[in-house]
């Protein structure tokens, strides 16, 4: 598949799916490339006319047949359909920035029994220039200023956004007392959606014995929390949704466990098993569903959120980057990191760190004892810290960017103790 996503153009490029539906993963990324790296000559690239593909069989346009057999995979995972009759008018202003996402996103809430869904004119029409926003991507605030603009008009209580290609999503939610839109991040997203399955799978004893959820090693633990409370298993893997597709896999050959939930920190979750990467539209669909059950309640997403931070602390999670282009900065972010791994902190903020995994070396170290334990996971130029108070740090390259990014996430009993905690990282970071 194509694609430069939500990057910008200089890093456009594609994904590779195997048999499984999911991106590949070692060794079958470094066999590509050994073949790539073989071409000396790009003249001896085999061709084919499209008409010669066709009768081959080599060719095939993906069409209706397989857009009605998705959002019927779709309608599987509603838990309360009978609810959205009920909220049908929700307000809901969506944004497909440009991207693939309209049609979809359109169609599954619609056929929901959503009616009230308004979609931003101006970025409806596919544009790879992506003419009124400056990066389209959900996870940035300014991309959302065309959307909070209808949404403010129309009153709505949901403001969506997918990225270019549709398999993530950006969330304002209307707080009620204020009136304001308070933007989600991707796991604040993720842990509503969650929670949401969770809940209600079990009063109707839909939770399987050996229900699991897979998350990136950088993604909220209050997910493990919430988990550990419904009795489901959590896997943590790589950052790179591929991971989680690969876990499934593992899931469906062994049958150990049962597969419910999957997700990133960057806007991406999956809901059920009728795709192996993250989608948007699921998202869309599970969220918007979510939202029409707690009106019904006379509640909503953001009283919801409220109470699983009571319930369960106040969990923050923020990142931090800095972008190092050109060779020097390829050099540099390796320093960066080789640093880090040969000097390790003993603190960050005001967290000791207990231990620290080494992705590259797959070993997890216990400073108090000195002991190594293997990471079980493969090798991958990543450092986390596991620090007190279920606090965390990790640190990584970017796959798709010349960047360093630094993940931080804390628990704290307060909103803003959380958010102090936060900054005291940050600053910390910002000295190694």
């Amino acid at each position: 598949m194509i694609t430069a996503s939500h990057n910008p153009p200089e890093y456009n490029g594609y994904k590779v799916y195997w048999e499984d539906g999911a991106q590949i993963t070692s060794p079958k990324d470094q066999f590509i490339m050994e073949e790539v790296n073989r071409i000396s000559d790009y003249t001896c690239i085999q061709t084919m006319e499209k008409e010669e593909a066709i009768q081959k069989g080599l060719y095939q346009e993906v069409g209706q047949e397989i857009d009605d057999a998705y959002i019927e995979e779709l309608k599987k995972q509603s838990i309360h359909p009978e609810v959205i009759a009920k909220q049908k008018d929700i307000s809901i202003v969506y944004t497909p920035l440009h991207g693939a996402g309209n049609e979809p996103v359109q169609k599954i809430l619609k056929e929901m029994g959503f009616t009230n869904v308004f979609v931003v004119p101006e970025q409806e029409k596919p544009d790879g220039d992506f003419p009124t926003v400056e990066y389209p991507n959900p996870e940035d605030k300014k991309a959302f200023a065309l959307a909070l603009k209808w949404a403010k008009q129309r009153n709505a209580e949901l403001v969506l956004a997918t990225d270019p290609d549709a398999d993530r999503l950006g969330v304002y939610v209307k707080e009620k007392e204020t009136g304001e839109y308070i933007p989600l991040t991707g796991n604040m997203s993720a842990i509503v959606i969650l929670n949401y399955l969770l809940a209600e799978k079990k009063k109707k004893a839909e939770i399987p014995q050996n229900a699991a959820i897979v998350k990136s090693i950088v993604s909220s633990t209050m997910a493990d929390a919430i988990a550990k409370d419904y009795g489901v298993a959590v896997f943590d893997v790589l950052t790179g949704f591929k991971y989680i597709g690969e876990k499934i896999k593992e899931f469906e050959k062994t049958k150990e466990y049962t597969f419910l939930f999957g997700f990133e920190e960057s806007y991406g979750c999956l809901v059920g098993t009728h795709a192996r990467d993250k989608d948007g539209v699921v998202a869309v669909m599970m969220l918007c569903e979510a939202a029409a059950y707690y009106k019904e309640q006379n509640s909503s997403i953001e009283e919801e959120l409220q109470k699983l931070y009571q319930k369960y602390g106040y969990y923050q999670e923020e990142t931090m980057q800095v972008t190092l282009k050109g060779m020097d900065g390829a050099k540099k972010m390796q320093e960066m990191i080789d640093t880090l791994r040969k000097e390790p902190p003993k603190t960050l903020g005001r967290y000791k760190i207990q231990r620290i995994r080494d992705y590259k070396e797959q070993e997890i170290l216990d400073i108090e004892t000195g002991k190594k334990v293997a990471t079980g996971l493969p090798k991958s130029n990543v450092l986390y810290y596991e620090l007190e108070n279920s606090a965390w740090c990790c640190v990584r390259p970017s796959g798709t960017e010349p960047k360093i990014k630094y993940y931080v996430g804390v628990r704290e009993n307060t909103s803003q103790g959380a958010k102090e905690q936060i900054e005291k990282i940050k600053a910390d970071l910002q000295n190694k």
